[in-house]
């Protein structure tokens, strides 16, 4: 038994009754941001699945904005679950004294998560024309979780439109990786800010994948690691947001929805009506915050806590997020680059070749015989190398293309490498000094953006609405 079993048998052993031996803790694929484990636990004689959640790597992660902790979302869970909100029922808090980091351990509940599954398993196909306006009734009741009398008031941020628009691009600024479609979206965020809420439990990761979907309907929401006290249309803008439905870009709520059944099941069990445009603006948002999200991957893949693939290709997906923000709010032509012929020649076998070979073996070789986080690890390894062979394709004359839009639009002052003309213009978004509504300027966006996700993820369904407007 390794130390880690050891440990976590012994908060077992504390927090089960009955609880006589850990058969096995085996981590599932997924989890990004933190880690779950599907754990086997004999109790009286007869096997329970129970499930841990955990900071990655046993990490202490700090508390900030938009981050309550660990422990704080295991509460969140218990006030859910109290107020009629499908959750699972937490076991034990993880304390320091047990050396696993911070992190609960929690009923095991059945139910599809995987996003794409969700929108296209016959399994699930009795439920899908009413799951829209189930996720409605099912919003409405944590919104209506009292911040005061279950004590999340005194745990949980308050954050107001701005902080949250001007926290996230603080944390991208961080990143030193000049995106002008960020930039240009955060101006446009901050000019049009919501004003008028009434602050409510905002769960802030209410989405098709995080919610444990059956033949029945919603079995549980979990992963409330984000959760604060805002402006609710938050959560309606961010199942809706184009990354979450999975390929089906035509029904907004989750791939599986639209938007009236999903509004219509909210005002039912809130009786508050549903404020489109406010939604649509925190749709933008979502879009804005998980392009953001997506660099901080690539960050954390550079300098640590977690330097898996898995980061680092999730880094890749900022220009889906980047791609639905244009769509949004400039929509227009757009066209893609021819790929090139001009890959290395030189070589025998050449660059791309050699690529091609790693993503076969990795596909037809490691896939096939592997299971688990291993199997999930060797496809993400092999979509990477896709990506690569892609760059070396299509990159060369993308960023030919991009540089050249680039010193037409700067003018004088577009001087310097391409990166210092990403900078250039970054900085001037940032500084109000370049307009918004610019023509040019919006078709550089389009143009640019479209031709990073055709080598990023050529299928995203963002990509295919910004080739049809």
């Amino acid at each position: 038994m390794t130390d880690f079993d050891s440990r976590l048998a012994d908060c077992l052993r504390g927090a089960i009754p009955g609880f006589q031996q850990l058969v096995s803790a085996e981590r599932l694929s997924g989890g990004a941001s933190q880690e779950t484990y599907r754990l086997i636990v004999r109790n009286n004689g007869e096997e329970q699945l129970l499930a841990m959640r955990r900071a990655v790597c046993g990490h202490t992660v700090e508390k900030g904005p938009g981050y309550p902790g660990l422990d704080v979302e295991a509460l969140l869970m218990q006030s859910a679950r109290a107020a009629g909100v499908p959750a699972p029922q937490v076991y034990y808090v993880l304390t320091a004294n047990d050396g696993l980091g911070e992190g609960f351990i929690m009923e095991w509940l059945g139910g599809e998560t995987l996003g794409a599954r969700i929108v296209k398993i016959p399994e699930l196909e009795s439920i899908r024309p009413r799951l829209a306006s189930i996720c409605g009734e099912v919003l409405a009741k944590i919104h209506r979780i009292n911040p005061e009398s279950s004590g999340l008031d005194q745990v949980l941020q308050v954050i107001t439109p701005r902080q949250q628009v001007e926290q996230t691009l603080a944390r991208y600024r961080d990143y030193q990786s000049p995106q002008p479609v960020i930039d240009y979206t955060g101006r446009w965020l901050l000019d049009n800010l919501p004003e008028d809420y009434t602050p409510a439990l905002v769960h802030t990761d209410y989405r098709n994948g995080n919610i444990m979907i059956s033949p029945n309907g919603v079995e549980a929401v979990p992963d409330w690691e984000m959760a604060y006290i805002g402006d609710p249309m938050r959560d309606l803008g961010w199942i809706c947001t184009n990354s979450w439905r999975f390929g089906r870009s035509e029904l907004p709520v989750g791939g599986f929805g639209s938007y009236d059944d999903f509004f219509a099941g909210y005002e039912r069990i809130s009786g508050v009506p549903v404020d489109r445009e406010r939604v649509k603006f925190w749709e933008i948002f979502g879009s804005f915050w998980w392009a953001v999200a997506c660099l901080q991957m690539a960050d954390h893949y550079r300098n640590g806590p977690d330097n898996s693939i898995e980061r680092a290709a999730i880094g890749r997906r900022s220009s889906e997020g980047q791609i639905d923000c244009v769509n949004l709010l400039m929509p227009g032509l757009v066209e893609l680059v021819d790929s090139s012929d001009s890959a290395n020649d030189i070589g025998m076998p050449r660059m791309d070749e050699l690529l091609v070979g790693v993503k076969d073996f990795l596909r037809q070789q490691v896939m096939p015989e592997t299971e688990g986080r291993t199997n999930f690890m060797a496809r993400v390894a092999a979509n990477s190398v896709d990506i690569v062979v892609r760059e070396l394709e299509s990159g060369p004359q993308a960023n030919k293309l991009e540089f050249e839009r680039l010193q037409r639009l700067l003018g004088e002052s577009g001087q310097g490498s391409l990166l210092a003309l990403r900078w250039q213009l970054s900085d001037a978004l940032t500084a109000g000094s370049m307009a918004l509504d610019s023509p040019e300027l919006q078709e550089h966006l389009r143009l640019t953006i479209a031709n990073q996700v055709a080598i990023d993820q050529p299928k995203y369904s963002g990509l295919h609405t910004a080739l049809s407007d």
